[in-house]
């Protein structure tokens, strides 16, 4: 059959105290919500429906995708209530699946799975044993062990509360039997709301199977209704991302300290210290290396590059065998070329150092075009702005760029130059010779500093 998904996204979050609503809370950089729309879209379904509510214009802005549904919950009656509004744009033949704008990490395995038990004459509900199943509804069996009934937290009965196998609320059934079901929803409840947890007794009733397939982790159904909660679903993700670098083959020195919060690729034998942190697109070569307390973002490093301590590397790529930092920054357009040396406190922008080259020290690197084996000196700078546009530096290879350079750009420096310390170089310096700009040093006698009056 074919699939469609509803994802319920309406709920306000009061619990949350933000002007955010819930579903945009931020996990791992990205809004709650687009986790759960990644992992939809893996399933390839006809359609995904989102029912937004609170925060509806925020919601979907956020999400501008011209793929998804919406359908407006104008008024929050419940979960049954909110699978209401999205039914209507749903085909009879298709299975539904019911996911939650709230609920981030579940896997897209964990999914595919109960829509496989679902199926014409069957309903597919996900399940999970917690440790403490408060505030959860209960997953009640009858003595052959088949699911009867969900029974909300709040409506339970003592011995009920004992269950601890709970309902995460991710189900999956035909449409038109759901059509069937919602329409004969009731509120008569501790919350006055239509919960779509009723239609498993609706199922039992009419005979259909109904399947629980109990989740592998506790930590793919953590929902967030809170900032606990979300610290919690934070710290489960960083574990789950965490894990699979490991099985990639890279060394963690402490897992609880890498953050991933994009896409990473890596090679075999890398290392991650502690506090990195990985958004974007990242791609790092076999046995690189990056120190601690680096943000690394959609950039990518070549083998036996070494990222030291206190970088932030974004949007550029680096070859093999580069040494970058410590506290160094490379921004978005840097090309490194292999063996490329980039010192402590240098910045480098839009710029492309050929093999080889080194800028080891305090300087700025901006709009420049580096050759090969150059040395850029301590303090140089490549003033790249002129307060309207942006001009571009060449500089040719094997030139030698003496500590404290002012290079004016546009300008060139040939093949094999050498530039004097110290030097404002605003004109093209030829290939092979020394070229230098100093004024004339004086002392000034008789000179004396201002001083501030005594108080």
């Amino acid at each position: 059959m074919p699939l469609s998904i509803v994802i319920l996204a309406a709920g306000q979050g009061k619990r949350m105290r933000s002007y955010l609503p819930k579903v945009l809370q931020p996990l791992a950089g990205r809004p709650l919500l687009a986790h759960v729309v990644a992992t939809a879209r893996q399933l390839h379904p006809a359609a995904i429906h989102i029912v937004h509510g609170h925060g509806g214009d925020q919601v979907r802005a956020a999400l501008p995708d011209a793929d998804l549904a919406w359908a407006l919950q104008a008024e929050q009656l419940g979960t049954g209530h909110a699978l209401m509004q999205a039914l209507p744009g749903i085909p009879d033949g298709h299975t539904v699946l019911v996911l939650y704008g709230d609920v981030p990490l579940v896997r897209a395995g964990t999914l595919a799975g109960l829509v496989d038990r679902a199926g014409p004459q069957a309903l597919a509900l996900l399940s999970a044993v917690l440790p403490d199943p408060a505030g959860y509804g209960r997953v009640i069996r009858d003595r052959a062990g088949r699911v009867v009934r969900i029974v909300e937290h709040r409506d339970a009965n003592h011995k009920e509360l004992a269950v601890a196998e709970v309902n995460t609320g991710l189900l999956a059934a035909p449409a038109a039997a759901l059509r069937r079901w919602l329409a004969g929803l009731g509120r008569d409840n501790a919350q006055g709301e239509y919960y779509l947890t009723d239609c498993i007794g609706a199922a039992v009733r009419e005979g259909l199977a109904v399947e629980a397939v109990i989740a592998v982790s506790p930590a793919e159904v953590l929902g967030v209704n809170d900032r606990m909660q979300l610290a919690e679903v934070e710290a489960a993700h960083r574990r789950e991302r965490a894990f699979e670098l490991m099985q990639a083959g890279a060394t963690l020195i402490d897992p609880a300290r890498v953050d991933v919060r994009g896409s990473v690729a890596c090679g075999q034998d890398v290392v991650l210290d502690v506090n990195v942190i990985l958004t974007g697109q990242v791609r790092l070569g076999d046995r690189v290396r990056i120190g601690p307390n680096c943000v690394l973002s959609d950039c990518e490093l070549g083998a036996d590059t070494e990222v030291r301590a206190n970088c932030v590397i974004e949007g550029a790529s680096a070859g093999e065998r580069c040494q970058i930092g410590p506290f160094a920054r490379l921004r978005p357009g840097t090309r490194l070329a292999d063996g490329v040396h980039i010192g402590n406190f240098v910045e480098v922008k839009n710029s492309v150092l050929g093999p080889g080259s080194k800028a080891n020290h305090l300087s700025y690197v901006g709009d420049a075009d580096i050759g090969a084996r150059v040395n850029v000196g301590a303090g140089t700078v490549t003033c790249n702005y002129d307060g309207a546009n942006k001009h571009r530096t060449t500089i040719g290879d094997g030139a030698f760029i003496g500590s404290g350079t002012m290079l004016i750009a546009p300008v060139t420096v040939g093949e094999e130059a050498t530039i004097g310390a110290g030097s404002t170089i605003a004109h093209p310096a030829p290939a092979g010779k020394l070229t230098l700009e100093r004024n004339r040093q004086q002392t000034i006698q008789g000179w004396k500093r201002p001083r501030k009056a005594p108080k």
